[in-house]
């Protein structure tokens, strides 16, 4: 079952390039082969290279509505799946005092009662979805369990209603920073696209769109430098958010060229530990770059 949000690699790179996302060859054919072939979408890749924004593109130009599973340590089934309105279940057992426990207990078990969460919402109902489940890598392994029955099948198994079957399959992107390994019977459920820091020229035309009031000599020289920075032995490198984020302060302090005294000023715009700016204010060699 496909989602048919795209018709081809090309459809891809066009449509997700109106939104603001500048997607490399391999990210368009990904992309289209998980939404051709119906399966899950595995991204990894450092913090800050476009993971999550990959998802929010793909629900931007497909129409579909975003639903968000933001992981963290404990992270568990009422927060990822489902759990039971409590309050309301015990209004309705105060009002049926009458009752016998079958007839309360058939009631208070109703869809009416059920508080959704995010993986069974994004099964549920007709309307185009896009299920992204961000930094699974941060979830506990038990959670992994909850996850290969919705990625298999694509259906929830509620004990007490049964199970539910999604009738449109969601467009499925998980995330991972590779803060540990994840198990092998979730990657198999996948395909599998790894995002890495994008090669100058992507990058500089990224700045570019982002940034459009930043001169084009300046933009390349902005990538050049960050290009130098990640080469470095540094403990954090810059990401491409950062890179933005510098060619933005850039624009804001009115900088025409790069200088010693603007690069040393707006460093920590760039990098976010004292050790790296003063390694970078060592090594990093202007004219070289």
């Amino acid at each position: 079952m496909t989602t048919g949000y795209f018709t081809s690699v090309d459809d891809v790179s066009a449509r997700l390039a109106e939104t603001g996302y500048l997607a490399s060859p391999a990210v368009a054919t990904t992309v289209f082969l998980a939404d051709r072939l119906g399966k899950p979408l595995l991204v990894e890749g450092p913090a800050g290279v476009g993971k999550t924004e990959l998802a929010k593109a793909v629900a931007q130009v497909a129409g579909a509505e975003l639903i968000r599973l933001q992981c963290y340590e404990g992270v568990d089934e009422s927060r990822a799946l489902y759990e039971w309105n409590h309050a309301k279940q015990l209004l309705r057992i105060t009002a049926g005092r009458d009752e016998s426990w079958d007839e309360t207990r058939t009631d208070i078990f109703g869809e009416e009662f059920m508080l959704s969460r995010p993986l069974l919402t994004a099964i549920r109902g007709s309307d185009p979805k896009v299920l992204l489940i961000d930094e699974m890598d941060k979830a506990d392994v038990e959670v992994e369990g909850l996850l290969l029955e919705v990625l298999s099948d694509f259906q929830v198994t509620v004990p007490e209603l049964g199970t539910i079957t999604a009738t449109r399959r969601p467009f499925v992107v998980l995330t991972s920073n590779a803060s540990r390994e994840l198990s092998e019977a979730l990657r198999r459920r996948c395909l599998f696209l790894h995002i890495g820091f994008p090669e100058q020229e992507l990058e500089r035309r990224i700045v570019r769109l982002k940034v459009p009031g930043l001169d084009e000599a300046l933009a390349a020289s902005v990538v050049r430098v960050v290009g130098a920075l990640r080469a470095m032995d540094l403990r954090k490198v810059p990401s491409v958010s950062e890179t933005v984020d510098w060619a933005r302060t850039l624009l804001a302090l009115g900088a025409g060229t790069l200088d010693e005294n603007v690069v040393r000023d707006s460093l920590g715009v760039l990098l976010k530990h004292q050790d790296d700016m003063v390694k970078a204010a060592a090594k990093l060699d202007l004219d070289a770059v």
